[in-house]
């Protein structure tokens, strides 16, 4: 059965999109306490990057507030990246550790591994959210920690119907967990990996997920393998 067919958009239409431009996900939200990344995440992020010359990366930062508190608490050899689409709104003066890039994140790609990667209801804003995904899994160190929110019902097959039960499938075959509680996904040390579904584009009209904002559908078609004869 298929599902209701929409009108698909490039990246550069996807992200002059009103559900793309005007997303307000992650400008106050902080590093800890009530609207934070630990209780989104459900992880305490300074233990995790309590080692020698630590890295983060955050991916659809927002204003970059969990990162300006994290700089107060971590070593002056700490390099923190904060990546957002439009970035800070208002300039405030920069942490020494902390560099702030307004970049599409489905374009944008680092020079270095990091220790952590975060995308805190980032990929809701995302076209090609598997695409992302699987480059991320490789800007890891070894023992790096990717956390990524992640809301299955947005992928969707290129007729329009429900792709998400394979998508996770296929993550999880290339070592992601994933927690349908908290809509988390999960992976620890950097990989290369591939995933047998390739984007077509994205329905910016695809209305609300489980956050009650409006996001973003990500359409795919099932990768063809194998050889010809």
């Amino acid at each position: 059965m298929t599902g209701q067919r929409r009108a698909l958009v490039s990246l550069p239409e996807l992200e002059r999109s009103s559900v793309v431009a005007n997303n307000t996900m992650n400008r106050e939200r902080g590093l800890a306490g009530v609207n934070s990344y630990a209780r989104e995440l459900g992880v305490d992020l300074l233990a995790h990057l309590a080692r020698p010359a630590p890295s983060w990366l955050d991916l659809c930062s927002g204003e970059g507030r969990a990162l300006r508190e994290a700089a107060s608490a971590l070593p002056a050899d700490a390099v923190l990246t904060a990546v957002d689409l439009v970035g800070p709104l208002v300039p405030l003066p920069t942490p020494p550790t902390l560099e702030e890039i307004a970049a599409s994140v489905s374009t944008w790609a680092p020079t270095r591994p990091y220790d952590l990667i975060t995308c805190v209801h980032g990929l809701h804003y995302v076209g090609d959210q598997l695409g992302l995904l699987t480059r991320a899994a490789s800007w890891l160190t070894e023992d790096g920690l990717l956390l990524a929110h992640f809301d299955p019902e947005s992928i969707r097959w290129a007729d329009g119907s429900a792709a998400g039960r394979a998508a996770i499938a296929a993550l999880r075959a290339a070592g992601f967990g994933y927690d349908p509680r908290r809509h988390l996904l999960t992976l620890r040390g950097a990989r290369t990996t591939a995933l047998p579904l390739t984007y077509v584009g994205a329905d910016p009209a695809a209305g609300p997920n489980y956050t009650g904002q409006p996001a973003v559908g990500s359409h795919y078609t099932p990768t063809l393998t194998g050889t010809d004869g």
